[in-house]
């Protein structure tokens, strides 16, 4: 039997096309408003409209670093800060968990993640442990993701499985594109883990507590809760994915993370890739623009 083809998404050339229908905007990060190297001023434009004229924006991201660590990262490629409201991220959602997990006593944790990234646990009752020592592990990233891939971890998540540790994983993305370079993320590594038999708690996209929290912050700004929400992403399986779930109507960011998978680009071809992804999108546009 053939899968039921998902209907096409209506292609527009900017925001300002659909903005009037919706009160607040959930927006991506890497892949929308930066390419990991620079921000895209179009998109910033963008975000500045919809504030001015429709509602508040909270950028919504699976980096693994708290919100500040990612609102300096952004400030770094050029985004102007007060293009949007506030930032959720997965990483702030991890941190939450191991203050949680060492609340009462010192956590020994097995950190898999590039020394910069260190950030997101200091300040915690976490000691770094190797994984003899470990009661969890925490998936960052690669330590070198110009360079690594899964792959180069094989023994040590094999060597995390025979303990029966738990893997936290501080951002679900599989791949990400920096510059015109499509690196590994901490979601090949859960992934690879679970196919080991390994447990995974994903923090962020397309889980939905971090649209939760996203949802919250927006009703703090409003006043109330968002009644017409609209989340914009270029990831099917974590930013249109967790919309669905989280019945936030989507708009898909063509030209980010599925690159020539969406040619040709058209609504017939876009909707056979969204029934191939199991996701949907309302609406769609190659870049975010106004």
């Amino acid at each position: 039997m053939q899968p039921r083809l998902i209907s096409g998404p209506k292609l527009i050339t900017g925001l300002a096309e659909i903005a009037s229908g919706h009160d607040a905007l959930i927006c991506d990060v890497w892949g929308v408003v930066h390419d990991g190297k620079r921000h895209h001023p179009a998109a910033a434009q963008a975000l500045y409209r919809f504030k001015e004229k429709h509602g508040p924006v909270v950028l919504l991201t699976n980096a693994p670093r708290v919100p500040a660590e990612v609102a300096i990262q952004c400030s770094s490629y050029g985004l102007p800060p007060d293009c949007y409201d506030a930032i959720i991220s997965s990483g702030g959602a991890a941190r939450d968990e191991l203050a949680r997990r060492s609340a009462a006593r010192s956590l020994p944790l097995y950190y898999i993640g590039p020394e910069r990234d260190l950030p997101m646990i200091q300040g915690l009752d976490v000691s770094r442990a190797a994984i003899g020592e470990a009661e969890v592990a925490l998936a960052i990233g690669l330590r070198d993701d110009m360079n690594e891939t899964p792959a180069d971890y094989a023994g040590e998540l094999r060597a995390l499985s025979e303990r029966g540790l738990t893997m936290l994983c501080a951002n679900p993305d599989l791949v990400v594109h920096r510059g015109d370079r499509l690196l590994y993320c901490a979601g090949s590594l859960a992934q690879a883990y679970e196919a080991m038999r390994g447990r995974v708690i994903y923090y962020g996209k397309p889980h939905l507590p971090v649209y939760e929290s996203a949802l919250a912050a927006l009703g703090a700004i409003l006043g109330h809760e968002p009644r017409r929400p609209l989340a914009v992403g270029d990831g099917l399986l974590t930013d249109i994915k967790g919309a669905n779930a989280a019945g936030i109507e989507a708009l898909f960011i063509a030209d980010g993370v599925h690159g020539e998978e969406v040619e040709p680009y058209s609504g017939e071809h876009l909707a056979a890739l969204f029934t191939r992804f199991g996701a949907k999108a309302g609406s769609a546009t190659r870049k975010l623009a106004w």
